[in-house]
């Protein structure tokens, strides 16, 4: 049954008006009149007068399942500047673009006969990769409806569980404190990604749903820097609130990555974190930002540089060795060829959001 536009923008008009007073974050009390989840029974691990009902209600904002796709040229409803979430497994290369998951927040899909789902939430700019297998069985994921720090609590359609995006886990429900099983996803401009993947399958417009696909549903929320819906605590105001910025987790630790320090070219650092060794590639222009695992399962430390003069557009860095590497951490030419990076628990949103769920996250600076 197909859920009118209309209707869908009542409620967000709706959270609007009666939440965006509690959303500039400088109030005493930062969560007046508590939270409302509607939803769930039992024991929660997080506190529950911080979990708000967003308006539309469970299933109110409908997940995909199994989206239609179109090839590139087909994609006329996307702009080179227009963000998309890049995946690939084997030769199957698939962009979820934010135009779509701005309205459905969760694309349950399987990619060569492997269950994956597109977690998204447009109020923290997080796009994460989500295995949709729980204890063996596999399940489609759900908008709750329900909101924790600003951010997606979706749920499982197997055990009706609900799961905190950023947090990673299971926070109320039968799989309680059930952490997620993440794969690596890659978020940059359209225009970037048809540069590497030309052939990519891009999600279809044709979703079954009215939807107006290529109108923000929230106003000016993504450039007003100083507006939140909801209220998030703490409010770190190191750098600007809405400034997309790349996130690494290690052993619950956060240290985050500026665009602006990945400017005039693609740079690449080499970081040891919280004991795990990591290389974070960037390109501003290119609007990418990513990191992974720079040990081999053998042992090998890999050294990583910048891609060289007239590398192919899938080429994202090299290393020392004389490897060529691409955004999925896939060695495509040089002697470890079919090497693949181990990848991290990293993500790009906002920054009030990573400093509201790993207070004093650290910044990286160049020296």
């Amino acid at each position: 049954m197909k859920i009118l536009k209309n209707t869908f923008l009542f409620f967000s008009a709706i959270s609007f008006l009666v939440l965006g007073s509690c959303g500039n974050g400088d109030d005493s009390n930062p969560f007046p009149g508590g939270g409302n989840p509607g939803t769930g029974s039992g024991a929660w691990s997080i506190p529950i007068n911080q979990v708000f009902d967003g308006g539309p209600g469970k299933d109110g904002i409908p997940a995909l399942s199994n989206p239609q796709f179109v090839t590139a040229g087909d994609a006329t409803y996307l702009t080179d500047s227009d963000l998309v979430i890049g995946y690939k497994r084997g030769d199957d290369i698939r962009a979820y673009p934010h135009d779509i998951l701005d309205w459905h927040e969760i694309i349950n899909d399987e990619v060569d006969a492997h269950p994956m789902a597109i977690t998204y939430c447009p109020l923290t700019g997080t796009a994460i990769g989500w295995e949709r297998t729980l204890n063996g069985t596999v399940t489609t994921f759900g908008v709750s409806g329900l909101l924790y720090q600003s951010n997606l609590i979706p749920y499982d359609r197997l055990t009706d569980s609900n799961w905190s995006q950023m947090r990673l886990d299971c926070v109320n429900g039968s799989l309680l404190g059930t952490k997620v099983e993440t794969f690596q996803v890659f978020e940059t401009s359209w225009a970037t990604w048809q540069q590497m993947y030309p052939n990519t399958k891009v999600v279809s417009t044709n979703t079954g749903i009215s939807r107006s696909y290529g109108v923000y549903p929230y106003g000016d929320y993504k450039v007003n820097n100083e507006r939140l819906i909801f209220a998030v605590s703490p409010d770190d105001r190191r750098i600007p609130r809405k400034e997309r910025v790349l996130g690494v987790v290690v052993g619950g630790l956060a240290k985050t990555y500026r665009f602006s320090s990945f400017n005039g070219g693609t740079r690449v650092v080499e970081e040891a974190f919280n004991g795990e060794l990591i290389v974070v590639v960037g390109n501003k222009d290119k609007n990418f930002l990513t990191a992974f695992n720079r040990k081999l399962e053998d042992g090998t430390e890999l050294s990583f540089v910048a891609p060289s003069e007239g590398a192919s557009a899938r080429v994202i860095m090299e290393d020392t060795e004389g490897n060529q590497w691409n955004a999925f951490g896939e060695a495509i030419g040089g002697p470890r060829e079919g090497t693949v990076l181990a990848g991290t628990k990293s993500y790009i949103g906002f920054w009030f959001a990573w400093g509201a769920f790993y207070p004093n996250a650290q910044i990286f600076e160049f020296e």
